[in-house]
């Protein structure tokens, strides 16, 4: 069934455009304008008005994507598809129409099965994207919460068996490249058409800069997990921020950056901030006790922590969460929204989600004016 949605402000490509509508077809983007223009297609369609179903000041963006994710309505992406497809459903509620499945660190043959698993759900649930490896090729200095035992050295027989058990499936893998074998397992994965990603590293400016030019072009979680920003030794932060190939995930949560370092990081990189979740399994979910791979997480206060030692262990965030965030903190709303759809589009190599244009998908996010989500759609269907 043709839809159109009208009377809402589109943002979308860096512009806020009042009054547009949208036509849905076919389960992609069929046409698009401003004011009452749509009417004469009204005949044949189910009809829509964003100002009824969100009130005044209505928003409509592009359907949200997360390039980083572990998980959320109390389950984990590493149990299996089940939990994945559970998890997905509760981050779709709050616009995340398409994501990359996160995996942690695990023993070789664990991650195996987990990134074949990925791959079978890429085939079957197109929201599915495919699979981030975060480690096992990590700096135990900076492991944040991943298990110690399962991390080493990314040889070149280890990346080939990951990126193999993916099918063609794992979309970025991240790395610390001052481990012996980085620079050049950063080359073959970019040559096998995934994004290398540095993070959990202890790298400075000269070796993350070196990551660059090596293919990396993702910085994992930036700030956490890695030396700082120092006044006189840059660190993978100003590398990154210095480089214009180079996209900076952010988890906008007021628990991993304060929010003037989320503003400072869209004025030093603009259009090159993706605003992640980091979400594990207690995201949308009350305090308590839950898993992240082999450790155990204590939920207090909404904020996640390692049972024992206490690091901060991903997040409970939500991406229409880190919107507002980003809004309040003072970056602006075109900007953050950018930040959940074209920009992790452009790092996937996706041309055809991130952006509500015609024959784009019809993945859509319908907000109320202080960036609530009201309703979704998927490739054209209500979700």
């Amino acid at each position: 069934m043709t839809a159109i949605l009208h009377s809402a402000t589109l943002i979308d490509g860096g512009v806020a455009r009042e009054d547009s509508w949208v036509v849905f077809d076919g389960g992609v983007v069929a046409g698009m304008g401003q004011g009452d223009s749509w009417r004469p297609l009204a005949a044949s369609a189910d009809v829509l008005s964003a100002t009824d179903l969100a009130g005044e000041g209505a928003v409509l963006t592009p359907g949200f994507i997360d390039l980083h994710g572990h998980g959320g309505g109390g389950a984990s992406y590493d149990d299996g598809a089940d939990a994945i497809r559970r998890a997905r459903r509760f981050h779709r509620a709050h616009g995340t129409t398409r994501a990359v499945v996160s995996l942690v660190s695990a023993p070789l043959g664990v991650l195996e099965h987990r990134v074949g698993v990925v791959a079978d759900l890429v085939a079957t649930d197109p929201d599915v994207l495919g699979s981030h490896l975060e480690g096992p090729f990590l700096d135990p200095a900076h492991k944040g919460a991943h298990d110690e035992s399962a991390l080493w050295a990314p040889t070149p027989e280890a990346v080939d068996r990951l990126l193999r058990a993916g099918r063609g499936s794992v979309r970025q893998m991240t790395l610390a490249p001052e481990l012996e074998g980085g620079l050049d397992a950063i080359r073959t994965i970019t040559a096998r058409g995934a994004v290398a990603a540095v993070g959990h590293t202890g790298a400075g400016g000269d070796a993350a800069s070196a990551a660059f030019d090596a293919g990396a072009t993702l910085l994992t979680h930036a700030f956490n997990a890695m030396p700082g920003l120092h006044h006189r030794e840059p660190g993978p932060v100003g590398a990154a921020t210095a480089d214009p190939r180079v996209v900076l995930e952010i988890i906008a949560d007021g628990i991993h950056l304060h929010p003037e370092i989320v503003r400072l990081a869209f004025a030093a990189a603009p259009g090159r901030i993706a605003l992640v979740t980091d979400a594990m399994a207690a995201a949308g979910m009350g305090d308590g006790r839950y898993e992240l791979g082999a450790l155990t997480v204590d939920v207090v206060d909404g904020v996640a922590r390692l049972a024992h030692g206490g690091a901060i262990a991903g997040s409970t965030l939500t991406q229409d969460a880190a919107v507002r965030f980003a809004v309040a903190a003072g970056v602006p709303l075109v900007d953050a929204v950018a930040a959940v759809t074209a920009t992790p589009a452009r790092v996937l190599g996706r041309t055809d989600i991130g952006e509500l244009a015609p024959d784009r998908l019809a993945d859509a996010v319908l907000l109320t004016s202080e960036f609530d989500v009201v309703a979704v759609w998927t490739a054209g269907v209500r979700t």
